[in-house]
């Protein structure tokens, strides 16, 4: 379902009392040290006074047994506490630990209300991987023109698989009609932001269209990156 793109040093603006703030701050610098340890203790006290990004990083910590023992439980403890303080990148990461079962149970349905939570507040990746729930039906009802509107959120992000995918439904027909212009269109897209799959389908879509429609959705290609992101 894609990759995170958390940043463990995404630092948020909260209503803190200078000391908190420091604290933090201390453990920011401790992992751009290399020190995990020293950031995990930090960000513990934080966390467990509700620190919503507090939570997240320790999640993270926890997660990939950086500075404390790997612990997928505990990472999807603090990261559902800070999920549900609204904080985008713990319900991201909440999602995928739902979609993938580490950490306890595995469960599409809390992995699509998380994603789109995360999705709702501009999370690229989020909204590729809920457009791909929708499109095959896992958790979120099966609805193709829902994936479709998710894929070209992220599209507009210059998510490269959301083009690859975006031009997917269009080759295929799904969620919206048919079109071999704006499939080859997606898929050049997302091989011009290195995703290899774009390539692959372009180069095969190319043997099936008329060199009017190539030159066609090389233009449109052209102007949406003339405007696009």
């Amino acid at each position: 379902m894609g990759t995170t793109r958390f940043n463990v040093l995404t630092v948020v603006a909260l209503s803190l009392a200078a000391p908190a703030w420091a604290d933090y701050s201390l453990g920011v610098e401790a992992y751009k040290r290399g020190n995990y340890a020293a950031a995990a203790q930090e960000w513990r006290a934080l966390a467990e006074a509700d620190h919503a990004q507090a939570q997240v990083n320790l999640g993270w910590l926890y997660l990939h047994g950086r500075g404390v023992a790997q612990d997928s439980v505990l990472a999807r403890q603090f990261f559902e506490k800070a999920a549900v303080q609204g904080n985008m990148e713990a319900q991201y990461n909440l999602a995928r630990l739902y979609y993938s079962g580490q950490g306890g149970r595995q469960d599409y349905t809390q992995a699509c209300h998380w994603y789109e939570k995360a999705a709702l507040q501009g999370s690229a990746d989020a909204q590729v991987n809920l457009g791909t729930l929708y499109s095959n039906g896992f958790g979120c009802r099966k609805d193709d023109k829902e994936a479709v509107f998710w894929f070209l959120s992220a599209a507009k992000q210059g998510h490269g698989l959301a083009f690859v995918k975006l031009g997917s439904m269009y080759e295929d027909g799904r969620g919206v009609t048919q079109d071999y212009v704006q499939a080859y269109k997606w898929y050049d897209l997302g091989a011009r932001r290195n995703e290899k799959t774009g390539e692959q389908l372009r180069d095969e879509l190319v043997k099936r269209m008329t060199p009017a429609q190539v030159a066609e959705a090389q233009r449109m290609t052209k102007e949406w990156m003339a405007e696009g992101p």
